[in-house]
Parts: C-alpha cells; structure tokens; sequence
C-alpha cells in the first residue's frame, strides 16, 4: 500500500463514525448539505473531493484530473490519451467515456457526502450525549500516528502535499475518532453488568457446555496384519518397553514418533472397533490385537481422567464474559439504528447532492441500481 493511502487509513478513518454509524430544515447560502441547521459549503465539498481524488490516485498510481460536470471535458481527454488501441477491439466512444467520468465522479461525491454528513453526525451526537475531546488529547494521538508513520519532518510534509490534506483535515479527523470510540464506550458502558440471576440462568440452560468427557492416555502399536500385531504385544509381553516396540514396527506415524502414545482420547474420537476397545479396558492392561480398516491394534491404557462438569462457581468468569459481550453487542447495534434515523431526519441536502443519508433520499425500485449515489451531477 502507498505510503499516502496508508496514512490516510490512520490518521482519515473515521472508525466506529463511519463505518458503523453512517453508512438536509431549509438549506441556506452556497451549502451542499445541512445537518440539524449546520451548513457545509461547496468549498468544503469541492476541498474533500480533492482529497478523496488524490487517495485513489495514491492508491492505483495514476493522477487523473477531478471529474467535472456537466461536461466532463478534462476527464474525457485524459481518458482518451490513456486509451491504449487494442487490435481488433472498438475504441471506446466519447459517450462511454463520459459515462466514465460521471461514474467516477458520482463515486467521489458518495464517498465525501458520506464524510462529511457522518463528520456531523458524530459532533452533533458527541453534544447532546456530553462526550468530549480535549485539543490535548487531539494532538497527542496526532503526534503518535505521524511519528509512527512518518519519523522524519520531510516525509510528512510530502504526505501532505501529495494528499490535499492539511495538519487541521488530520486532526479533525483524529478528533473524530477519538469522539466515536468515546460514544461507543459510553453506549456500551451500561450494558457491562451482568446479573447473579442472569448467570445462573445462562448455567442452567446450557448445561452441556460445562461437562468435560472422559479422557483416557493410552499407548499404541498399529500393524498391517494380526500376526505383526500378535509378534508386537508378545515382545511387550517379554520385557521389551512398549515405546521401542511402537518405534520399530508401528505403521502409524503419528503416534511411533511419540512411543505410541496418543494423549487425552475422548470417547468417538478414535475408529469406532478400537473407541469400544479402549474405553471398556481396564488401566495397565495390555489388549488386542482389535481389528480395524486401518490394520490391527494392541493397546495399553496409561491413565484416565473420569468425567468432569464445571460448577457455576468455576464457569462463572467465561459466562460473565460471554454475557457481557451479548449485551454490549445488542445495545450497540440498537444505538446504531437509532442513531441513523434520528440524525438522517435532520439531514437535508440540495437535490444534486441527494445520497443515501439524506433526508430527501428516495430508494430507486428494484433493479434500477444500488442507490447510493447522487441523484443528478451538479454543474459546480
């Protein structure tokens, strides 16, 4: 990834605002949008596409001009001069390349309404729900992400250039991160406590999850026939160790290497001849041959470990843990739906502008298109 689109991911991301919460009164003077009576101009729009514009350019490595309607005519002639001819193939028309460009430019108006309308959103959320960031804390995390990403001055303030993007851009934005993970946790903070009749509920209902199986250690010697199998457990029977027999003539990989041992087997773990076997054998006994699609088996269980269930005591921590993650997951989510329909009400946006956040947003019918861009390119 360019050095530039990285950093934009740093320092731009919008996180919990964007991602999650986002997805126009009367509109005065030169706005493009206005959320609950705050205006954003032409100038901030037009600013914001530049940087948006010189994102994707840092990211495929070219640098095409701004799409600009209702004409397109700078982007039609660049889009003509990166034509390369290809034998047989038509050259695309001028009318396919203006369709072009006003596609990259409806892409580019999605993408900078959708900033700047959740840009509001988030402040005006911040207000009313009293959660604050100080210009402390705003620069500190700015000071860590450019010293991060750019160790020396000159790097930066190429990023900069490069970018469209000034120190104040950044730090907005980093101000906006900070305000959504702030609103997150106050959104979450209720939603943290976990009741004693809530815990024992959540035991009771789901009392599988807590029981251990029976586990038994066992050691073996797999062979291709019974007469292999046989000639291996008389050896163990006359005083040979059980982890040299299992190295000299078990075929199963697995186990040979560790001297026949297979540890912690739970029963309808193994195949189904052998399960029965071991699981119906008596500690330190050594059994078989037990006749298998794999070959033959002789056996020896080592230990066992009776079954075991877990007290509410015991399983208490995880299903805190659990509960608390549901809650919070549930009352976040609950936030999120409210959140945009109450501050999409209150976003109105002039009718070039229209996407899908905006009050005046209308969905196409079925089959017409996805509906998340403009509604009509505007001239400026």
């Amino acid at each position: 990834m360019h050095r530039a689109s990285r950093v934009t991911a740093e320092l731009g991301a919008v996180l919990f605002a964007v991602v999650a919460l986002a997805a126009c009164g009367g509109i005065a003077g030169d706005a493009v949008v206005s959320v609950a009576g705050k205006p954003r101009e032409k100038t901030t729009f037009h600013h914001w596409r530049g940087v948006a514009a010189a994102s994707t350019a840092a990211t495929t490595g070219a640098k095409p001009p701004i799409p600009e309607p209702p004409h397109y005519t700078a982007c039609i002639a660049a889009a003509k001069a990166a034509v390369k001819p290809v034998k047989g193939q038509a050259t695309p028309s001028e009318a396919q390349l203006k369709s072009q460009c006003e596609q990259e430019y409806k892409s580019l108006q999605q993408e900078v309404l959708g900033f700047l309308i959740s840009s509001e959103w988030v402040l005006g959320e911040a207000s009313s729900l009293g959660v604050k960031v100080s210009d402390a804390e705003v620069k500190k995390q700015f000071e860590k992400i450019k010293n991060q990403q750019f160790p020396k001055s000159a790097e930066f303030e190429k990023f900069l250039k490069t970018s469209g993007q000034t120190v104040s851009d950044l730090l907005l934005r980093v101000k906006l991160n900070l305000l959504s993970s702030k609103i997150q946790q106050k959104v979450v903070k209720e939603k943290s406590k976990v009741t004693q009749a809530q815990l024992q509920k959540y035991y009771n209902e789901n009392q599988k999850r807590f029981e251990a199986p029976e586990k038994r250690n066992v050691q073996i010697v797999l062979t291709k026939t019974e007469a292999a199998a046989k000639k291996a457990k008389q050896e163990i029977e006359s005083g040979k160790s059980f982890e040299s027999v299992a190295k000299s003539d078990s075929i199963d990989p697995t186990s040979k290497a560790a001297g026949g041992k297979l540890n912690g087997i739970v029963k309808g773990q193994e195949e189904k001849a052998l399960d029965a076997a071991i699981f119906s054998a008596k500690k330190n006994v050594l059994s078989g041959p037990v006749k298998t699609p794999f070959g033959y088996y002789i056996f020896n269980v080592q230990t066992t470990t009776p079954p075991a269930k877990q007290t509410l005591k015991d399983a208490e921590a995880s299903i805190k843990s659990q509960l608390t993650a549901t809650q919070q997951q549930e009352a976040l989510s609950k936030f999120v739906k409210e959140f945009k329909t109450r501050w999409k009400g209150q976003t109105d946006c002039l009718p070039p502008y229209v996407v899908a956040n905006c009050k005046q947003y209308k969905a196409p019918k079925s089959g017409t298109g996805t509906g998340t861009g403009a509604t009509t390119a505007p001239s400026g």
